[in-house]
């Protein structure tokens, strides 16, 4: 596959789904609502199981379950990568194969948590993986909550031994990796944007899409926003990046997904129900998320009536 065609496939808003549950069990009814409504907005690509959907705490057959039910429900109009991390290799091995046997398209990586393996390591790791599988592999660096990043040059290291290694989602909050990335791994290796604050100017420096928290709320707003500087209309990307800022900022006052789960429930779009250890955020931080949902729906509506 050419780099055109890789950055097509995998360009854009690729939305890092929550797990909807109601009274401890996964609500279908509320995910299959939240999948069509990603759909409807254009969305390129649905992360089901990932660490939004709250993949930790999913036992083996929920997990795989919403996989084919996202591939299902997606029908071929948007890519389904499927979160298929652990921090046992053996358990990351046999996560991928499930994935692929459950029709994903793709699958997402997580670096090893609480582990903290050297590079050597992670090289081992994701070896391991991608010969386990056909599928394209996105590698994911989130050092915030692993404690172990990866280095440019293991991501060299990776590209060179496996074909089906083919980009990361990079959520170390520094736009300078993404030189790094590039410097390390030429412009065939694709990059998205873990954080979605961070979109804009990882788009500026050559990543090709994000995977985003945010695009849950606001999947409409974040489609535009990478659009619109796909085909040049910086300005109109600016103006979108600073529209979403507060809402995709207010995603993060408790771990995730708490807040962007509150934020649905009130747009009464899915629950807030999370599963042990995570807890729904707090009543202060709640107040806090309805102010600025509301802020955001009166600017976004006062914004598209100017198009």
């Amino acid at each position: 596959m050419t780099m055109d065609e890789l950055a097509s496939r995998f360009g854009g808003v690729f939305t890092a789904l929550i797990t909807p549950f109601k009274d401890g069990e996964v609500d279908t009814v509320a995910y299959d609502a939240l999948v069509e409504r990603q759909l409807e907005a254009g969305v390129a690509g649905l992360v089901p199981v990932g660490t939004t959907g709250e993949a930790a705490t999913l036992a083996d057959d929920e997990a795989d379950a919403l996989i084919a039910r996202t591939v299902r429900l997606a029908g071929g109009r948007a890519l389904v990568m499927a979160g298929a991390g652990a921090n046992d290799t053996k358990k990351t091995v046999e996560k991928v194969k499930r994935a692929e046997a459950a029709g994903a398209d793709a699958v997402l990586i997580v670096t090893p948590y609480y582990n903290k393996p050297t590079q050597a390591g992670l090289i081992a790791h994701y070896s391991m993986a991608a010969a386990a599988t056909s599928l394209p592999v996105m590698l994911y660096s989130v050092p915030g909550r692993c404690g172990v990043e990866i280095a440019p040059e293991t991501c060299a290291v990776l590209m060179e031994k496996h074909a089906n290694i083919i980009g990361i989602k990079e959520a170390g909050g520094s736009a300078s990796r993404v030189t790094q990335l590039r410097a390390a791994c030429g412009d065939q290796f694709i990059i998205h944007s873990g954080d979605d604050g961070l979109t804009l100017p990882f788009l500026s420096l050559g990543a090709v899409g994000v995977t985003s928290v945010v695009a849950n709320v606001a999947p409409r707003e974040m489609v535009q926003l990478v659009e619109a500087w796909k085909r040049g209309d910086t300005a109109r990307a600016l103006k979108l990046h600073e529209l979403i800022s507060e809402l995709t900022d207010s995603m993060f006052i408790e771990s995730n997904p708490g807040p962007v789960k509150a934020a649905l429930a009130l747009a009464n779009l899915a629950g807030p129900e999370m599963r042990l250890p995570m807890v729904p955020v707090s009543a202060d931080n709640r107040e806090r998320l309805s102010a600025v949902l509301g802020r955001f729906t009166s600017a976004s509506a006062a914004f598209q009536e100017m198009r």
